[in-house]
């Protein structure tokens, strides 16, 4: 059976045989046993798991700006891909040279009830004030049919125009 047993402080000093000597019995310190490791449980695999792709998250939104990244995960242009022979639902209705800012436009299957416009023509890397030109898609229009420019620029960048026509 082991014993633990503290050593002596200099004010208690061991205490003398008869003899004059000191016992014979030195003072030893044994350390606690080691505690196992313990196991990680799922919840804490799960929660670096998640700190990884958050960590993740915010790398990718400094690199790419986090209001972008954001905005367009958020807010998918699903016109982005559009291209002529291709159907948008109903936009709202547009009198005259009148702007109007639409939200929510998208392709849809032309034989859907819902596709309103077809798109005649495509055309990309257009300034704000190129697709706001009376000329930009006369060459995708046929004389006397009534069109439609729909554009995704962002204010000082590039973007795409999309030449509509109502769908018969």
């Amino acid at each position: 059976m082991s014993e633990q047993v503290a050593p002596p402080s200099a004010s208690d000093a061991a205490p003398q045989s008869p003899a004059g000597e000191t016992p014979a019995q030195p003072a030893v310190e044994t350390p606690p046993p080691a505690e196992p490791e313990a196991k990680k449980s799922g919840g804490k695999k799960a929660l670096g798991i998640i700190g990884a792709i958050v960590v993740f998250l915010v790398i990718a939104g400094l690199k790419f700006g986090l209001a972008s990244a954001v905005g367009n995960f958020l807010n998918k242009d699903e016109t982005a891909d559009a291209k002529a022979g291709d159907c948008i639902a109903e936009l709202p209705e547009i009198k005259g040279d009148k702007e109007e800012k639409v939200d929510g436009a998208k392709v849809v299957e032309c034989t859907s009830t819902d596709a309103a416009y077809s798109v005649v023509g495509r055309i990309d890397g257009q300034t704000e004030t190129q697709a706001k030109a009376d000329t930009t898609c006369n060459e995708f229009f046929k004389e006397d049919q009534e069109g439609y420019v729909f554009y995704s620029i962002e204010s000082g960048k590039k973007g795409y125009v999309l030449c509509l026509t109502k769908k018969a």
